[in-house]
């Protein structure tokens, strides 16, 4: 199967299920395999807003948006996931999300 046939099978998934955050992780994940980091984000926001609550979300959003140079809105990506992570009492996740976020800080963006 090539990239593109991948995409567009994961693209018929979020078709039939466009509320199914797993769906929609797996487009975005194999956009930003593909080198779409936009189209990643964009999917990954759509997830974040969809379902929010999908705390896997949010590191990859952050991690697409580092990529893209964008650390500001990756540290904010991080933090909207600590949130959601402490509201699901994921600690393995709030710690993931908190190292990312201090990397990220480290580097001088989104420093509070």
């Amino acid at each position: 199967m090539t990239p593109e046939q991948r995409l567009e099978a994961f693209r018929k998934f979020v078709e039939k299920s466009p509320d199914d955050p797993f769906a929609r992780y797996s487009l975005a994940m194999a956009l930003r395999s593909a080198g779409r980091v936009d189209d990643a984000v964009a999917e990954f926001r759509e997830i974040a807003r969809r379902k929010p609550d999908y705390v896997p979300t949010y590191l990859m959003l952050g991690q697409a948006l580092e990529s893209a140079g964008k650390d500001a809105e990756a540290a904010q990506a991080y933090e909207d996931g600590i949130a959601q992570a402490a509201r699901k009492q994921d600690g393995h996740a709030q710690s993931e999300l908190g190292s990312a976020l201090e990397a990220v800080r480290a580097r001088g963006a989104g420093a509070r």
